[in-house]
């Protein structure tokens, strides 16, 4: 019995129950009819389920499976509301439930057709415009910004308007830039990874500056894992220092043993690298959880090293700030986005550091002075068509802002003392995703002087040898121009949290729970024998299984592993090792 036909039936036998007074005759010769025709029927049964040796149903049976059905019937209401309302009207007694099978498109939730990912390839839903640029008249697969990224990119010649400001700019810190051009290469082999360091899916990572080869992260457990790469065995994670999500982190330049990092729980910590031990500098929550109304969350942090002042700001659009040395707030907090509006980044110029730059939902991105802050008076405010991911200031001069967009767009500004109203470059690329992912963030590469190369995660997959990959893309943020596109055939999952460092060709990237570590391809390594022979080494944490066939499972995590409760520090120890040896490709 169908889905339909059981409803149909639930229906009939309740409107049979329900209806009195002249009905009842009409039901009494209806239900002895059925009798009749039933009854023959039945005894043919049972005379043959007792000749086949099987056993007759009892009546209490029937009624559980009707009571079955009654539910499914109720469910089905709930959900088409506006079915079950329309069968009220008609003299007080519910209409006629039809349970459709029909697939119904996620997008725009009709009927008739589909949308979304299908292996690599992204069906676009016929309602809606290009998923890619959201531009109509096309679809994703024939986008023109996905067969060339800088289609419709026009790089914009420097705009000079002659001021004070510009004089001080040329004079000060330009000149303090090399403008030789230096040696640009591509991490684009992958040389280990560590699979299932965390819990959850990364959050955050960030390099140490001093110990080069350690590499901090965070997850949205709020767990901290520090991981040297290089000796691959000497890891550790601390998961006291958060109750949730880790979404900044920040090193301490005058003692590099302290981390400061930033969390959706509401505090700010300063944790000491070595013991683990932490201390809670800032508390929005002191009473405890009242309520997602009243919740605060942190998001963007940063530091400004002169003034020794560590700057935050919440879900709620207010900017607070802290003196480093005395572990005080400072003041009161100032709004600086919309009220009730999540502010995502915070970021100080490497040139000026009070002038401060900040991202947040509510589709701006703001330039203030901290000098000088007041609500309500940016210096700029830089207009987006949605939610601001990030917004960064170019690391050497400072001159130029990045900033990445939900529209599916990198935003560049060349000159912050030229005219701001509209960006020097808008750059089409797919970040655009649903949830259950960290937000992409386009972020500079900060060994490049020419302060032109940007680093971001792809969301939309491609189609490589018939496997599905999300590459991991270098743009030059002059043209629009794709670089590169870095991937691995053995990691199918998506990378959000990408990390250049500071002085080595390395790139870091964060893909669901694991991390791993690019370099770039040596001429040796380029001829096909030499690539063969190429072993990437992987080293399994303690959540994760090694499988049998040699390949370790990445899949999401999101909402359905881990303990949400609160332990003592931890020391997480390795207890898997595994070399793979193959060819190790990317696509330059």
């Amino acid at each position: 019995m169908g889905p339909t036909t059981r409803a149909q039936f639930v229906y009939n036998r309740r409107r049979r129950r329900r209806s009195g007074g002249r009905h009842a005759v009409e039901e009494a010769s209806d239900e002895e009819e059925q009798r009749q025709d039933s009854s023959s029927s039945s005894s043919d049964e049972e005379d043959e389920a007792e000749a086949s040796g099987e056993e007759v149903a009892d009546d209490d049976d029937d009624d559980e499976e009707v009571e079955e059905e009654a539910a499914v019937v109720e469910a089905a209401a709930k959900e088409h509301p506006a079915a079950a309302a329309a069968g009220e009207k008609r003299g007080g007694r519910k209409g006629r439930i039809t349970i459709s099978l029909k697939k119904v498109c996620k997008v725009c939730k009709r009927t008739g057709h589909e949308a979304g990912f299908k292996g690599a390839v992204y069906i676009d839903c016929p309602m809606k415009p290009c998923f890619l640029c959201k531009m109509p008249g096309h679809t994703t697969l024939t986008c023109p910004h996905r067969v060339a990224m800088e289609h419709g990119v026009i790089p914009a010649p420097r705009r000079n308007i002659n001021t004070s400001l510009d004089y001080v700019f040329q004079s000060q810190v330009k000149g303090k830039i090399s403008m030789v051009k230096p040696k640009f290469l591509i991490p684009n082999q992958l040389e280990c990874g560590n699979i299932k360091f965390h819990q959850r899916r990364v959050t955050c990572l960030e390099f140490h500056p001093t110990r080069n080869n350690v590499l901090l992260s965070g997850d949205k457990k709020g767990l901290l894992g520090i991981w040297d790469y290089v000796k691959l065995h000497e890891k550790i994670t601390y998961d006291s220092v958060h109750s949730c999500i880790l979404n900044s982190m920040k090193i301490d330049n005058a003692n590099d043993g302290i981390l400061y990092t930033a969390s959706s729980d509401g505090t700010i910590s300063c944790t000491d690298l070595d013991t683990g031990i932490g201390s809670p500098l800032l508390n929005l929550n002191p009473n405890g959880w009242n309520g997602p109304s009243s919740w605060r969350m942190i998001y963007g942090m940063d530091l400004n090293i002169d003034k020794g002042l560590i700057l935050v700001a919440d879900n709620f659009g207010f900017l607070y700030f802290l003196d480093r040395r005395s572990k005080t707030r400072i003041g009161h907090p100032i709004l600086i986005h919309k009220k009730g509006s999540k502010v995502t980044t915070l970021h100080c110029s490497p040139a000026h550091p009070e002038v401060l730059l900040s991202s947040g939902n509510d589709h701006y991105a703001r330039i203030w002075d901290t000098r000088k802050l007041e609500a309500n008076s940016p210096l700029a405010s830089l207009a987006h068509g949605r939610v601001v991911n990030s917004g960064y200031f170019s690391p050497q001069s400072g001159n130029k802002i990045l900033t990445t967009c939900q529209d599916n767009r990198i935003r560049v500004w060349d000159y912050i003392f030229g005219d701001l109203q509209s960006p020097s470059r808008e750059i089409v690329h797919s970040h655009d995703f649903n949830r259950h992912l960290t937000p992409f963030k386009a972020e500079w590469d900060p060994k490049d002087y020419t302060e032109t190369v940007a680093v971001v995660g792809r969301y939309i997959s491609e189609n490589y040898n018939g496997v599905a990959l999300h590459p991991i893309d270098f743009i030059d943020t002059s043209s629009g121009k794709l670089l590169a596109e870095v991937m691995d055939p053995d990691i199918t999952t998506i990378s959000p949290v990408n990390k250049l460092h500071p002085q080595d060709d390395i790139l870091a990237t964060g893909s669901s729970r694991s991390i791993f570590i690019w370099k770039p391809k040596t001429e040796d390594e380029l001829t096909e024998e030499r690539t063969k022979q190429k072993a990437k080494e992987y080293v399994y944490g303690s959540g994760s299984r090694k499988k049998t066939n040699g390949k370790h499972d990445n899949s999401s995590d999101d909402d359905s592993d881990g303990d949400s409760g609160r332990k003592n520090k931890k020391t997480k120890k390795t207890r898997f090792t595994c070399i793979t040896k193959g060819k190790g490709k990317s696509k330059v």
